[in-house]
Formats: structure tokens, C-alpha cells, sequence
């Protein structure tokens, strides 16, 4: 891992930018050009791929994945075993969960340890954004582009492009990749941003 620790007005574009306060694992690697904000934790066998920002007080767990370009804001909790894809958005305080069924002991009253329970994990496709103080409930699996509204639960997979709010989460919309909620246009939909047509079919939405 090549990473350079220093102050934060300097910056090299060569190597990773992790900050004094920052504690990052010797066995995680953190890709060229990402930053790693004040207080955040990047646990052993992590992986975050090139030009990845995490924010101050984010964690991220062991062996984690993240793809090129993610963002993981201030105080984030992604657990492991989560993958998020490329481009993927993690708004302030949200959480990635782990545990399927949690319990601090066992049914004995014993303390459980990493061997009394099954890690479960979040998976998140290509582009998609997580908002503040939401809640994945793991194992969900977020589509591609999707994004999932500030304060929401999810407690269930989310579609490609699919815009999902409230708790727990349900399909209120379509979202383009420009992040923008799409319009009614015709038999269809259309970005107002871009311009782009998308089309509903029986497995989710596409590009006209």
C-alpha cells in the first residue's frame, strides 16, 4: 500500500492521502488518489479501489471491497463482508449491516464471539447512493444506480434505478444516472438532466 500521511493542505496525486488522525490498517490497500478524512477506520484486508474519498469518522471493515471513485461520508458504518461497486455513494452516518440475527450472548448467557454467528453483507451495484442516516439490513442487494432516500430502512433487494424511501423501504420512482428522478415521457421515461429515454421491461428498467 502506498500512502502518504500529512497535513491537509498537501496532496500528492501519485499516492493515497491519509490524514495523521486517520487509522488505517497495514493489510488494507487504499488506491492512488483516494483520501482518508480524520478519525476514520480502515480495517485489515480492505480493499478501496482508485480516487475513493471516506470521510472523517467513517468505518470500514475488514475486507470490505470498494470500486474506483466511491464515496463513503462522515461517520458511514460499512461493515464487512460488504462490496460496493464503482461510483457507489455513502451519504453521513449511514449504516451497512452484518448480522442477520444480533444477539450481544449466546442462549447460555455467554458472550458470542466471531465463531457463534454467520457474516452477512450488502451488496451495491455501479453508481448507486445510500442517503444520510439510512439503514441497509443485510443481506440486501442495492441495483445499480438506485438510490436509497435520507433516514430509509432497507430490508429488501432494490431494483436497478430505483428510487426507495421511508420504513422499511418501498419503490416510490425511477432515477437516472445523473441522480435526477425521471419523468413520464410517453410509453417511457426520461431524464431531466440528460435527456436519456429508459423503458420498463419485466426485469427492471433499461435505455430506450
Amino acid at each position: 500500500m502506498t500512502v502518504l500521511k500529512t497535513d491537509p493542505l498537501h496532496f500528492s496525486s501519485a499516492v493515497a492521502r491519509i490524514l495523521p488522525s486517520a487509522d488505517v490498517d497495514p493489510g488494507a490497500q487504499v488506491g492512488h488518489d483516494s483520501v482518508v478524512w480524520h478519525l476514520a477506520q480502515i480495517r485489515e484486508g480492505a480493499v478501496l479501489g482508485p480516487g475513493c474519498t471516506i470521510g472523517r469518522g467513517a468505518y470500514i471493515g475488514p475486507d470490505v471491497v470498494l470500486g474506483r471513485n466511491c464515496k463513503v461520508q462522515n461517520y458511514a458504518l460499512v461493515y464487512e463482508p460488504a462490496r460496493l461497486a464503482d461510483g457507489v455513494f455513502i451519504g453521513p452516518a449511514a449504516v451497512l449491516t452484518n448480522d442477520e440475527f444480533p444477539r450481544a450472548v449466546n442462549t447460555d448467557g455467554s458472550l458470542k464471539s466471531a465463531d457463534d454467528w454467520v457474516e452477512v453483507g450488502v451488496t451495491i451495484g455501479t453508481g448507486a447512493s445510500i442517503g444520510a442516516r439510512a439503514v441497509c439490513i443485510a443481506p440486501v442487494t442495492i441495483g445499480a444506480w438506485a438510490t436509497v432516500a435520507a433516514g430509509a430502512v432497507v430490508t429488501r433487494d432494490v431494483p436497478d434505478h430505483a428510487i426507495v424511501v421511508g420504513v422499511p423501504a418501498r419503490q416510490v420512482g425511477w432515477v437516472g444516472e445523473a441522480g435526477r428522478p425521471l419523468e413520464a415521457h410517453g410509453p417511457g421515461w426520461r431524464c431531466p438532466a440528460t435527456g436519456q429515454l429508459y423503458r420498463e421491461t419485466e426485469s427492471g428498467l433499461e435505455r430506450s
